[in-house]
């Protein structure tokens, strides 16, 4: 029995899972508001009194950094140290690894209807292989091919500088450097981030104003996703333009990912952002902006770019490291 998590800083999914042959069986799920708990521990001990187990593995992926296996996540006040968790919970160790390297491990675990192809390309089996993901915040991670499998390892890359394509967006660059002290893609290429854009473009004036019902809807709820709603129905130019912007953007990052990892194994964009704008990266603005790499814009349309649909990828993943930990599970 394998116990896995996938933490954030607004809800943690915990899971139970059978290793069977290739794949992995679920046996209990159950999601919990991460805020109204003190720490991962008090959850872990929530899940396992209301789904009695005796798991012989754990893992979870968290967002952010894993330094000497332990986590300071940066969007709640807790500090998960696996030594410690690992003596709760009665195992000589457990694996903690970022979330976005908990997705790189997960991939495997998903069928072809998880997947949305937005460039087939020309998949090479044996090459290297870039998650990025839009969220809350902006992950990335890679895999690399040892000449055997895949192995998933994660990084940080979301949080490198910004850099603005054009004059419109040194613009927002500008923006919104007096607003903070840096400037990282993840300001500009995530739920904030699309905030952040449409409120450069309301201020900037040369989009229009924003409608009545986008200002309420906005204010009422989930601000980045009523921004989506109403650019996929059109019913707002400022809201449009800032989708499009985004896109546009994401699809840069997306590509600066790839030539990064020289991931001609395939791109892999996940999140809970990209599968509710399929079209829109499906309309052209996120490939243009993935291939425009100059000189090797022939490699970049040799890379597949997939949007992944299944939003458990990550806790399948952080299973599947547990199991691999523990000698159960074939690579990545």
């Amino acid at each position: 029995m394998i116990l896995a998590g996938d933490i954030g800083g607004t809800s943690t999914r915990l899971g139970l899972f059978e290793s069977a042959g290739p794949r992995l069986r679920a046996v209990a799920e159950q999601t919990y508001s991460s805020p109204d708990h003190p720490g991962l521990e008090a959850i872990i001990a929530k899940f396992l009194a209301e789904h009695p187990a005796s798991p012989r593995a754990a893992a979870f992926g968290i967002a952010g950094p894993v330094v000497g296996n332990v986590v300071r996540t940066p969007n709640l006040a807790w500090v998960i140290d696996g030594a410690a968790l690992a003596g709760a919970i009665g195992l000589p160790r457990i694996g903690l690894i970022n979330d976005l390297e908990a997705n790189a491990w997960g991939i495997a675990e998903l069928s072809p209807t998880d997947f949305v192809t937005l460039h087939p390309g020309a998949p090479n089996p044996a090459g290297n292989r870039a998650v990025i993901a839009a969220g809350t915040g902006l992950g990335e991670a890679g895999l690399f091919w040892d000449g055997r499998m895949h192995h998933p390892f994660a990084c940080e890359g979301g949080h490198t500088d910004f850099a603005p394509r054009d004059a419109e967006e040194a613009a927002l660059l500008a923006y919104l450097s007096k607003q903070f002290e840096r400037v990282s893609y993840e300001r500009v290429v995530s739920g904030p981030g699309l905030q952040q854009i449409l409120a450069f473009l309301r201020d900037a004036g040369s989009s229009g104003t924003l409608t009545d019902a986008l200002a309420a809807a906005m204010a009422s709820g989930d601000a980045s996703a009523a921004i989506s709603q109403a650019a996929i129905a059109r019913s707002d130019p400022v809201a449009v333009k800032a989708l499009d912007m985004f896109v546009s953007i994401y699809g840069a990052e997306a590509g600066n990912l790839a030539l990064k990892m020289l991931a001609t194994g395939g791109v892999f964009i996940g999140g809970g952002i990209a599968p509710r704008i399929v079209d829109q990266l499906r309309g052209g603005a996120f490939l243009q902006a993935f291939f425009a790499k100059g000189r090797m814009r022939t490699l970049m349309e040799s890379m597949p770019v997939r949007v992944i649909l299944n939003d458990k990828t990550a806790l399948l993943g952080a299973a599947r490291f547990a199991a691999r930990q523990a000698g159960q599970a074939p690579g990545a």
